[in-house]
């Protein structure tokens, strides 16, 4: 059994994560900055670290003895300023990757995004070979980008590196979905084009999957998309699941010149352009394939509302 380092376990992905690395018998710790995050990891069974990730001198120490480190934690609000992501995203991977140098952790696995590729344009049918956009104009997008290759590019012998990379990671207690179904009640939400543009996306399961795979069986120095492996139309997947969340108001249409003026880029972009991935890199190389299938995954999510309004 391993001892197993994570960053961002208290998030939506993370908790799966954990979760899926203790029922496999692996002492993890988990790096927290509230009380509250502590308070849920040690619930999940696992040791809550407390340190500032961006101050890697006040949780390093507590790295040191561990197999892999799984490094998660990413701003996540499209929305926020730049010096936030930066903050965060950026620093945050630098100083992921720094502790665990410091502690000679063997394997260090990053979550990724096509985030990191996005710039203007649709992400149709793409392999691994497409470029990092750092100088993508959306904050959280240039970030993800900049993280990633500090991760690729730490590749060394003793210390390998791999970034798994989902795309729109759904499932019960989804913060993403929730937040839509939220705005769709609160009218303001809306379908850019009509939404009927085809989208890879990955159930969290699914997600973590890749990330063990990445541990496992990752090629250093390499980045893998992993998704369901069953694409969807966008508005056809958010309705069935805005259903579920009891949205019961009419959602307008938003052609893309209105869009433009109202909706921030990098959302405009996850919701309004195809994104279509090609994981056969992670099937071949890892041996990766979805173990919740598309249907299993809704009816997961369903349960979860169902029980969560009890």
């Amino acid at each position: 059994m391993a001892q197993v380092f994570v960053t961002g376990g208290s998030g939506f992905i993370g908790q799966v994560l954990v979760g899926r690395l203790l029922g496999a018998g692996h002492s993890v710790g988990v790096l927290v900055r509230s009380e509250a995050s502590a308070a849920k990891i040690s619930a999940l069974g696992a040791k809550p670290v407390r340190g500032e990730l961006t101050e890697p001198l006040t949780w390093r120490n507590d790295v040191v003895g561990s197999d892999v480190v799984f490094h998660l934690a990413a701003e996540t609000d499209v929305t926020a300023d730049r010096e936030r992501h930066e903050l965060v995203t950026v620093r945050g991977t630098q100083a992921a990757v720094d502790a665990a140098r410091y502690a000679r952790v063997p394997r260090f696995v990053h979550c990724g995004s096509e985030a990191a590729l996005l710039a203007g344009a649709p992400l149709v049918d793409i392999d691994e070979t497409a470029p990092l956009r750092p100088d993508s104009e959306a904050a959280y997008s240039a970030t993800k980008a900049v993280a990633e290759k500090i991760v690729l590019d730490a590749n060394a012998p003793g210390f390998a590196t791999v970034s798994i990379r989902p795309r729109f990671v759904w499932g019960p207690d989804s913060f993403l979905v929730e937040g839509l179904a939220a705005a769709a009640k609160a009218g303001h939400f809306a379908w850019i084009e009509g939404g009927r543009h085809t989208t890879d996306v990955t159930f969290v399961d699914n997600a973590v999957e890749g990330l063990v795979l990445g541990w496992q069986r990752g090629r250093p120095g390499q980045a893998y998309f992993v998704t369901d492996r069953h694409r969807v139309t966008l508005r056809e997947f958010l309705e069935i699941q805005f259903e579920i969340y009891g949205v019961d108001v009419a959602i307008p249409d938003m052609d893309a010149e209105t869009a433009a003026g109202q909706v921030p880029v990098p959302a405009r972009w996850f919701l309004g352009q195809e994104c279509t991935l090609r994981t056969d890199k992670a099937v071949t190389e890892l041996g990766y394939k979805p173990v919740v299938e598309h249907a299993a995954g809704l009816d997961a999510v369903r349960n979860s509302v169902a029980v969560g309004r009890v």
